[in-house]
């Protein structure tokens, strides 16, 4: 049987689907399956933390009744997103950190040379394209679109 981790991991408790229905129904009528097949990406663990259950009511609810309902069910239970309980953690050049205060000057000049590298690209699709192209005439590679 899944576990709920509300604070502390040793005062887990047992899911109750039926319970986190309830919860929702306050604000948007979802149905069981509905709710199993949003909560299926934590079917491999055992235990999960309640605000997991928050994300995935809120993202109910918002499909369901709106964005209003959806902020208002998240006011409720915000107490659950402890902001002050957690810090950004970056790999940065092999070290795990937070902040770079206690680097000394070489390693923040080592990070702040370093090559960063994002997801989403400054530089649109067709621009991109382009480039990719004039590359390829320029080495003289067939290029297909």
């Amino acid at each position: 049987m899944k576990k709920i981790i509300y604070k502390n991991p040793e005062d887990a408790e047992n899911f109750d689907l039926k319970r986190f229905i309830k919860s929702l129904s306050k604000y948007a009528k979802i149905s069981e399956k509905e709710a199993k097949e949003a909560l299926a990406e934590f079917d491999q663990y055992e235990t999960m933390h309640v605000s997991c259950l928050v994300e995935v009511g809120m993202k109910l609810i918002g499909e369901k009744a709106g964005d209003e309902a959806m902020k208002e069910y998240f006011t409720e239970h915000e107490m659950w997103f402890d902001e002050g309980k957690f810090e950004r953690l970056r790999r940065i050049t092999g070290y795990l950190v937070g902040t770079l205060d206690r680097w000394n000057d070489a390693k923040k000049a080592e990070e702040k040379a370093r090559v960063k590298h994002c997801v989403n690209s400054a530089i649109d699709d067709a621009e991109r394209l382009v480039a990719l192209e004039t590359q390829a005439m320029e080495q003289n590679i067939a290029y297909a679109r």
